[in-house]
């Protein structure tokens, strides 16, 4: 039996979680937009504002990457730093860079299962024989796309050491 692509929102473009999937990857010096997001108990409460302003700051700029990356550093429960991949330094922007060693692993599910996976993932960097120094977290589409499509992803990212 075939499967049936997704008919894509106009918003977020549908996950392909393959790539992702226990992968490890390298960056050296990766840019991207760098912004902070109020959030109440780890739910995010301007994140949406955030994220279409950086988006227009990279378009503006012409800085689109090939493939969009957006990384959240869930420090703190009023708030995280978010990251969004651009292909150069975009004005008007902070802009930061990230190197490093990372494993990946996709997670599919209700965003409330976070903490679960986050300790799915610490256990699978240690079964590596690795440590964990910073855990990343990539959702992949909004809530209004992620049930247009019926999966909710969520890439995590374990800086390794």
């Amino acid at each position: 039996m075939e499967e049936t692509k997704p008919v894509e929102t106009g918003c977020c473009p549908p996950f392909n979680p393959g790539p992702w999937q226990d992968t490890e990857i390298v960056w050296q010096d990766k840019i991207f937009i760098k912004d902070h997001v109020k959030c109440l108990l780890h739910i995010p409460l301007d994140m949406g504002k955030k994220v279409l302003k950086n988006m227009a700051l990279m378009e503006k700029a012409g800085a689109k990457p090939q493939q969009q990356l957006m990384l959240t550093d869930e420090n703190s429960y009023w708030g995280c730093d978010i990251y969004i991949n651009v292909a150069k330094d975009v004005p008007d922007a902070q802009m930061a860079k990230i190197t490093g060693k990372f494993l990946t692993k996709v997670f599919e599910g209700p965003y409330s299962h976070a903490g679960k996976w986050a300790k799915e993932m610490q256990k699978y960097v240690k079964e590596k024989g690795m440590n964990l120094k910073k855990l990343y977290f990539s959702y992949t589409t909004c809530p209004r796309c992620a049930k247009a499509y019926g999966k909710n992803y969520v890439v995590l990212f374990a800086q390794v050491e």
